[in-house]
């Protein structure tokens, strides 16, 4: 993917990975537009790089996304690439019960909501002449975590949705990338997760990750870090990474 260029819409970019995708593409000339749930905290984003721009939206909200895509082009129409970022992840305590309400979320928010928006932007990125639509799984795509059943599974299923969409748009002007981190120093489970030593540093991720997806012909973004993960099931070790992924540290 040429990541100069480009007009790109990053959805969760107020935070985490998405703020740090977002920032790397502006860096490298890309015209960025990044939507989330807080103005304030896309704010923050905007104003520690010019240029950028923002705009508040809940990708949970089905009802309200075809609007979403329509006043986006509208106001860019040059737009040309969208990255699937925003997510949530949640502990879900089967046994216990309660738990529905935090599984629908999850699916509305990391696989309707990419869903419906690729669905809602994709006739205008096919009339582009280089476009592209980047999902975001997880190496739990392909080692489930047991506490975040609904999160893993929404990883997976995102990861074969990239995988059916690239085969259906061969041919076109929309690349299909999938950028499947592994576990990283975010705020996505909390504060503790951000300073985790087991978790791989935040500015390392985006660094291999821009790298990676310079690379012509790039389909999947797996660093190395993950790679154990996304490989295990091909190398026989689904079994031991299951049990690494479900010890505590």
């Amino acid at each position: 993917m040429d990541i100069s260029g480009n007009t790109i819409l990053i959805t969760g970019g107020g935070s985490g990975i998405g703020r740090a995708l977002a920032e790397a593409f502006h860096a490298g000339g890309s015209q960025v537009i990044i939507s989330g749930r807080r103005q304030a905290a896309l704010d923050e984003v905007t104003k520690a790089n010019p240029g950028m721009k923002s705009v508040v939206f809940d990708i949970a909200d089905g009802a309200g996304i075809a609007a979403f895509a329509e006043r986006l082009i509208a106001d860019y129409p040059t737009l040309n690439a969208v990255l699937n970022n925003a997510g949530i992840m949640v502990p879900e305590d089967v046994k216990g019960g309660g738990y529905l309400q935090t599984a629908e979320d999850t699916v509305a928010t990391n696989l309707l909501g990419p869903i419906r928006l690729t669905a809602a932007l994709l006739p205008h990125l096919l009339k582009q002449r280089r476009s592209a639509v980047l999902t975001v799984s997880s190496g739990l795509a392909f080692v489930p975590m047991a506490a975040t059943p609904t999160y893993s599974a929404t990883k997976a299923a995102i990861h074969s949705y990239s995988v059916a969409l690239r085969r259906q748009l061969q041919g076109t002007p929309v690349e299909v990338i999938e950028i499947a981190p592994p576990y990283v120093q975010t705020t996505l489970t909390g504060e503790r997760q951000a300073s985790d030593p087991n978790a791989m540093p935040l500015d390392d991720f985006i660094s291999e990750t821009m790298r990676l997806l310079a690379e012509q012909g790039a389909t999947e973004i797996i660093v190395e870090r993950c790679k154990p993960l996304r490989f295990a099931a091909e190398r026989g070790e689904m079994a031991k990474m299951l049990e690494a992924v479900n010890t505590p540290h």
